[in-house]
């Protein structure tokens, strides 16, 4: 299990999209959710059972009612367990 890759690009409208992409190497329960500055959860991306291979999540500020700011997501899988930040912005 691991994260390939997060990344922000922009869309025409200037409306920002974000991408986590991971990969799993057998069948199990993935949960990736959105933790605020004060740990407070604010959103659940993935949380079912995945096959192995690799995945893409893609997502928009204005789709998750979020404010511009800095942001944890959590990625479990597993045992795995990995948390990194990342900065949205309108």
């Amino acid at each position: 299990m691991w994260i390939i890759q997060y990344n922000k690009t922009n869309l025409p409208q200037s409306i920002p999209k974000y991408n986590i992409q991971y990969a799993i190497s057998s069948t199990q329960f993935v949960t990736l959710k959105v933790y605020d500055l004060l740990g407070r959860e604010v959103a659940t991306l993935v949380n079912e059972e995945k096959t192995a291979g690799s995945y893409e999540i893609e997502f928009g500020v204005k789709s998750l009612e979020l404010s511009s700011g800095i942001y944890f997501y959590k990625l479990q899988a597993g045992e795995f367990v990995e948390t990194k930040k990342m900065i949205l912005l309108k």
